[in-house]
């Protein structure tokens, strides 16, 4: 009977297995030790322990999770920690460490409980002060022994090998020493965690940095507690003291931790490792590169960059601050853009911006397996996509707001005759527009110095500035989809919130030191859109948002009634709009319903996206009297270049033909979907970018014509049993792929990253240009 026994029981692993062991991550943002699969191991130094493997980049997760025990809230600090150098050891343990750290409870281990009550230990009892004192925490010792040990694995750094010591939270007597479960503990403190929440304490310091006071602080908190029904944890018993004691540390932080910047940083990153996903310091060989990213932001970026838009806003305060500042953007519900990331580098080489993308993505996608961003802009031509298109897995767009915003402010600066300014920033515009047809970029440029020859101060500043890059711009121009008015709207309103916060003349002698730009981008400036998400969702402090924000122009854009946009069909070389706050006054958009608007409104002479720009370009969109959109340009384009230069293989002509029918199929889809209204946008943004002129739409070859004409140039077969004869034939498939790729990529990435509105937008222009041809065949 015995041996039987001794057969059927489970054998404990040996600590020479525990690399053998499955490494658990469970899916849910937090998790505690009741998730996870705990083993015993036999021998070694953790015999009798619990133990388990988790990504050691989890373990923050795990920490949290554990602190919100039902039963027994806490909170665990680090008791002690040690740290080992790769290379240190020759021949290291299985279990052997680069870190070492123990989380205990902060109700222990010590016990300062009365001894009245027969549960204190007399025996150890430590100092008010001095050695072994733990001053200002005596309230809360109350001898509990519960703690765990995290080892990352010095043969496998990416894991850590998690040691729960003690699970169940007791004094020595065995005896639940806190929370519900200890009688003495109803109706005190106790009964709840030591410490107020992380979340609480981000939010009441972000309240602070925005201007709210304690008074309406507490009246809010009071306010929210009363709401769910009464306290009910740590974070509802929110006192003024904790108030107080975050407004000291704000008063008392300082940004400059040492007299050298580099020093100075060092020491930051040291302290906010869990806000830092990457940090490369400077060196003869390595360029200065930190990546800051919050646990907020990053929240906000796998919430709203799923299936959606990131935006990059590049090379901010290159003129002025010492490194210029990357930031990275996602637009919430209402279409305002929230920093995700801020990267501050002094190198914008491929194989530095390569280096940070992959840690950024390595760390979301840690979070979220799942998580893939619906397309990703830039506004800098320059940038190396193929790196974007990689990480990311995800479509690019081009955003025209940085050129042109730098282009008319520079046009205004250089040159006072308004009439002049409007016509070099059309014809500036159809520098880029060279993309679709007529001359070169260079030919376009030539002519236009030799129009604007005694503008020599512009000229200078385009010749030394954008001539070295107009043939980049032209050529991204041509291959990649462009960002519509609604996004830069938005990517315009938080680069004027930037530079209203840092680049004022209050903070000019610090705009050299990198910990100084570093502390207002984690404090001011991330309090400030923290808030601002908080209140939108909460509806709390809405008076002092409304305040603080400004809405876009796109946002303002909306709210002008058509009724004082004044219009002439038969002239519209400009259009006015009358002024809101005065009546008698109306300001004058020149080349309405283009990219290079220009209107003579205060805030687009500076270089802005006004809300007047904005509101004409929609009218003459809704009324059909602008230009097709840029979209629809280049999807005309790349069907006429597919017409008039067929490749030489049939396979492949036939293969790009069959993947542009299948997309205008879809278009047509969505439009009936629409006409129905079965179809509703998740994403509403405008979709609506103009050319720079005005005339009527080209004549322009349907798929089906091109199809047409295809078959009766040469007997060829259909698309779909090409698609058939292809799939039995690997060979071939090797061999002509690349060529599909040449000729479909652009047709299929450009529709498919154009937002529903868009679509059924561009198969109506298709339609009306494909009337006309048919018109214009029967004449003939």
């Amino acid at each position: 009977m015995r041996a039987i026994t001794k057969i059927n029981e489970a054998k404990m692993p040996r600590m020479e297995d525990i690399l053998n062991l499955p490494v658990q991550d469970p899916p849910s943002a937090e998790f505690s030790a009741a998730q996870l699969n705990w083993v015993k191991v036999d021998g070694g130094r953790q015999g009798g322990d619990d133990i388990a493997l988790i990504p050691f980049s989890r373990v923050g997760d795990f920490v949290r999770g554990e602190s919100t025990n039902v039963e027994c809230p806490a909170s665990f600090r680090i008791e002690s920690r040690r740290k080992r150098a790769e290379g240190s050891l020759s021949r290291p343990r299985v279990d052997g460490y680069l870190e070492y750290t123990i989380y205990w409870c902060s109700y222990g281990p010590e016990d300062y409980r009365d001894n009245e009550s027969g549960q204190g230990d007399s025996n150890n009892n430590k100092p008010a002060s001095g050695k072994g004192s733990r001053p200002g925490r005596r309230h809360m010792m109350r001898g509990c022994l519960c703690h765990f040990t995290v080892k990352r694995l010095y043969t496998r750094p990416s894991i850590a090998l998690m040691i729960y010591n003690q699970r169940n939270h007791v004094d020595k007597t065995g005896l639940p020493c806190h929370g519900s479960l200890d009688r003495d503990a109803v109706g005190t403190r106790a009964m709840y965690a030591p410490r107020i929440s992380d979340e609480l304490r981000q939010r009441i310091m972000s309240l602070l940095y925005v201007g709210i006071s304690m008074d309406n602080i507490m009246q809010n908190h009071i306010e929210t507690v009363e709401k769910h029904g009464g306290p009910n944890n740590r974070d509802d018993l929110l006192t003024r003291n904790d108030v107080r004691n975050m407004e000291r540390v704000i008063r008392q932080s300082l940004y400059e931790l040492d007299a050298n910047d580099l020093l100075s940083i060092r020491t930051w990153v040291q302290r906010h490792q869990k806000h830092v996903f990457f940090y490369q310091d400077l060196s003869i060989a390595e360029p200065f590169i930190l990546g800051i990213q919050t646990e907020w932001q990053l929240q906000q970026m796998i919430r709203f960059g799923h299936n959606s838009y990131i935006a990059a806003d590049c090379t901010f305060g290159s003129k002025k601050l010492k490194y210029p500042l990357y930031t990275l953007l996602v637009f919430n519900s209402h279409q305002n853009a929230l920093p995700i990331a801020w990267i501050i580098t002094s190198s914008f080489a491929s194989q530095q911006v390569h280096k940070w993308m992959t840690a950024l993505c390595d760390k979301v996608r840690l979070k979220d397996p799942k998580w893939k961003p619906y397309a990703f802009m830039i506004d800098d031509a320059a940038a190396d996509f193929s790196i974007i298109r990689d990480l990311f897995q995800c479509r690019i767009l081009l955003c025209l707001w940085r050129i042109r915003r730098a282009w008319l402010k520079n046009i205004v600066k250089q040159c006072c005759n308004i009439d002049v300014q409007q016509e070099m920033f059309r014809r500036l515009g159809c520098i880029l527009y060279t993309t679709r047809n007529g001359p070169t970029a260079m030919d376009a440029v030539e002519e236009y110095m030799q129009i604007f020859v005694d503008q020599n101060a512009f000229l200078e500043y385009f010749k030394t500035k954008w001539l070295p890059k107009i043939e980049i711009w032209v050529s991204a121009m041509r291959t990649l989809p462009l960002a519509n008015q609604e996004m830069h709207g938005a990517i315009e309103a938080y680069h004027a919130r930037l530079k209203l916060k840092l680049l004022n003349e209050s903070n000019a002698a610090a705009f050299q030191r990198v910990d100084w730009l570093v502390h207002a981008l984690t404090t001011e400036l991330h309090s400030y859109y923290w808030f601002d998400q908080y209140s939108e969702e909460s509806g709390s402090f809405r008076n002092v948002r409304d305040e603080l924000f400004v809405p876009s122009s796109w946002q303002k854009a909306l709210q002008l009634p058509d009724i004082d946009v004044i219009l002439d069909e038969d002239d519209l070389r400009y259009v006015k709009v009358v002024c809101q706050s005065d009546r008698t006054k109306a300001y004058i958009v020149w080349n309405p319903g283009s990219e290079f608007a220009f209107c003579d409104c205060f805030w687009s002479r500076l270089g802005n996206l006004c809300k007047h720009v904005i509101k004409v370009n929609i009218i003459c969109r809704n009324l059909q009297l602008a230009r097709p959109s840029l979209a629809l340009q280049t999807y005309r384009q790349i069907m006429l270049n597919l017409l008039q230069n067929p490749p030489d293989d049939p396979i492949v002509l036939d293969h790009a033909i069959a993947h542009a029918t299948r997309m205008q199929n879809d278009i047509k889809g969505l439009a009936e979907l629409s006409n129905q209204g079965l179809l509703q946008p998740v994403l509403q943004f405008e979709a609506h970018s103009q050319g720079f002129e005005n005339p009527r739409p080209q004549a322009v070859p349907t798929v089906d014509r091109i199809a047409k004409r295809h078959k009766t140039s040469s007997p060829r077969t259909n698309a779909t049993s090409v698609l058939i004869d292809v799939t039995g034939h690997n060979n071939a498939v090797s061999n002509f792929h690349a060529g599909v790729n040449s000729h479909v990529r652009d047709v299929v990435q450009f529709l498919e990253a154009q937002p529903m509105e868009s679509r059924r937008t561009m198969q109506d222009d298709l339609n009306s240009v494909a009337d006309i041809d048919d018109r214009h065949e029967m004449t003939q």
